[in-house]
């Protein structure tokens, strides 16, 4: 055999060898033919043609986990918080994902990105951190018509975390502070209000028993009284008796005071009593 026979044996050999391809379970290989799109070879063994035909692009079937990076977002309302995601995407259309864009990868990421910030964007604060499953369900939304474009099916989308940022955290925690502060001042003024009520009410409560007591003791005083008198009417010793016992512990009294220097008293001491209750 001559030379000139074992080197196109030995290129018969290489391009058999390069011309073999497997392509593994869970990707699909897309091959041009002299730089134009040829077909795509499915998982299995496949012969190509080495010289004219190449593997130009190596594409997974399998669902694609896109982790978008944390960013600031501004609300509606003016405060920064912080917010990332996870888009779950499957290649649909292999030849769209190839040629339709330079690095769908890439491009779903940023599309994820601008549409959160638009979303957050139009919300509240408030409503931007308690309305996840409303932003993951407009993320979706917003991102499923272009992604269909470049042969991509979005399979799920997750808000991955969302809070405010550092600065903001510090004045919410200073604007609770604050507002338990303001609770705890009401409330201690509250209750101070309650306790000047509390005791006006119960001056008020003891000065009205005081003017009832005073108005029991005048009635019972006039009840005496008019008691007295019924009995002097009727019975004037009696008068003459109570009236003298009083005379007379009054006289006792201011004898035995140290201002005293002359006590006068009446020499006919009956007729005196008698004189005051009336009697003859």
């Amino acid at each position: 055999m001559t030379t000139f026979g074992l080197v196109l044996i030995f290129l018969a050999l290489v391009a058999i060898i390069k011309g073999v391809r497997i392509v593994p379970q869970g990707e699909e290989w897309v091959v041009e033919r002299l730089g134009k799109f040829a077909g795509i070879l499915t998982p299995g063994l496949h012969v190509i043609n080495p010289i004219f035909t190449k593997v130009s692009y190596k594409i997974t079937t399998k669902d694609i986990i896109l982790e978008v990076p944390e960013q600031e977002v501004i609300t509606r309302d003016n405060a920064v918080i912080l917010a990332n995601a996870l888009a779950f995407i499957k290649v649909s259309n292999i030849e769209r994902a190839v040629y339709g864009i330079e690095n769908f990868r890439d491009a779903m990421r940023n599309m994820v990105q601008t549409s959160l910030r638009s979303i957050i964007g139009g919300m509240d604060l408030n409503q931007a951190l308690t309305s996840r499953d409303r932003i993951k369900a407009e993320l979706k939304d917003a991102i499923a018509n272009e992604a269909l474009d470049w042969g991509l099916t979005v399979k799920s989308v997750e808000i991955q975390d969302i809070k405010p940022s550092q600065n903001m955290q510090d004045a919410m925690e200073r604007q609770a502070a604050a507002e338990r502060e303001r609770v705890a001042v009401v409330t201690e003024a509250e209750g101070a209000k309650q306790s000047l009520i509390l005791n006006a009410e119960a001056r008020l409560e003891a000065a009205r028993k005081d003017a009832e007591a005073q108005l029991v003791a005048a009635k019972a005083s006039a009840e005496s009284i008019k008691m007295i008198s019924e009995s002097v009417k009727e019975n004037n010793s009696s008068a003459t008796f109570l009236l003298g016992d009083r005379y007379i512990q009054s006289m006792q009294k201011m004898a035995s005071s140290n201002n005293s220097k002359i006590v006068v008293v009446p020499g006919d001491l009956v007729s005196a009593v008698k004189n005051l209750v009336g009697g003859k």
